[in-house]
């Protein structure tokens, strides 16, 4: 079963829900422990070549997949053979496996997966060490892994965490700061951190520079800055869009911003199947307000293809602000000495 995120998990004070997060309290002390427990246990594997893990400490939101794509673009800039490494959410696949974007669908390898392989190799594996090992064995100089920092199969040279930089409108990107499912986070703010080599904070384009409250908390780590910028115009005249991402009203915060005649949106759950019932109803929604579709790179990747023609994907690109910072971020990971 898929559930749209609560946005109320993003909230602090009176508008975050405290008796509800009250309730909840008990079972996100579960998944704390349970957590903890398995990162504890874990005899990390080390494939041969380095590591770069592009993960979070919530449960979605954090935009980490654009990230890993602009992480893999530096090095394959500077001649790396780099393989991408995901767990394929909501592919049917356990692999490993190398995604073929001409053979295999979403269904088979999940959404992100299926993007990024527009880009280079991808290998989509639910046990990482393996995905990496099958990743080394195919020639990969470097791995970068899509999520994982909760994974500790498999050692990592640097583990960046990606933060959503975005705080208006009474939103922070840890909530208060309460652990699934009383909250977003995968596991508590100082316990993640700890083991992060960096962080990387994620801005709109629209956003002039991060908030310092938030910046206060990674005084100990490097913290590089990424702009999220559109890598298209949203498509002209009036538009209803959907999307299926961590958080959905990002999206239709970012099109309005970039000039789109948003007449209409339908948030989704993340990586919800999109299915003929829900895209009748939209293309019947835009029909009735003389609009077209719109939606997010991630979501199109998982229409079939007679749907595709009907809608517009808006595809988002991570830039990273300081491009050398990144550069010697990784160097100083030793990467080069692989």
């Amino acid at each position: 079963m898929t559930l749209r995120t609560p946005r109320w998990w993003y909230r602090r004070g009176p508008r975050a829900m405290p008796i509800t997060r009250a309730l909840l309290t008990p079972a996100s002390w579960i998944w704390a422990w349970t957590t903890a427990r398995r990162l504890a246990r874990a005899l990390p594997i080390d494939p041969g070549v380095p590591v770069i893990c592009v993960g979070n400490l919530t449960l979605g939101g954090a935009v980490k997949t654009p990230v890993a794509r602009a992480v893999a673009a530096l090095m394959r800039a500077e001649g790396r053979d780099v393989h991408i490494l995901s767990r394929g959410h909501g592919g049917r696949e356990p692999g490993p496996l190398r995604v073929d974007a001409a053979r295999h669908t979403a269904v088979d390898v999940g959404d992100e997966a299926l993007m990024m392989a527009a880009d280079g190799p991808v290998w989509v594996a639910r046990d990482r060490a393996a995905g990496a090992l099958a990743a080394a064995a195919a020639g990969a100089e470097v791995i970068v892994m899509d999520d994982g920092h909760q994974n500790p199969a498999v050692a990592k040279a640097l583990s960046l965490i990606v933060v959503d930089g975005e705080t208006r409108d009474d939103e922070w990107p840890f909530g208060d700061g309460a652990v699934f499912p009383a909250g977003p986070m995968r596991e508590p703010l100082a316990v993640g951190l700890a083991r992060a080599d960096a962080v990387l904070l994620l801005l709109p384009a629209d956003l002039p520079a991060p908030d310092p409250e938030l910046l206060a908390l990674f005084q100990d780590k490097p913290v590089l800055i990424a702009r999220l910028e559109p890598a298209a115009p949203p498509p002209p005249g009036p538009q209803v869009g959907f999307a299926g991402i961590g958080k959905p009203w990002k999206m239709e915060r970012a099109l309005k911003a970039a000039g789109c005649d948003l007449v209409d949106f339908a948030p989704l759950a993340d990586h919800q199947p999109i299915g003929e019932a829900t895209l009748r109803f939209l293309a019947g929604r835009a029909a009735a307000l003389g609009a077209g579709l719109v939606t997010s790179e991630k979501d199109w990747a998982r229409l079939a293809p007679a749907w595709r023609a009907q809608v517009t994907p808006w595809p988002v690109r991570a830039r990273f602000e300081d491009e050398a910072g990144a550069r010697a971020l990784i160097s100083a990971a030793r990467v080069d000495q692989f």
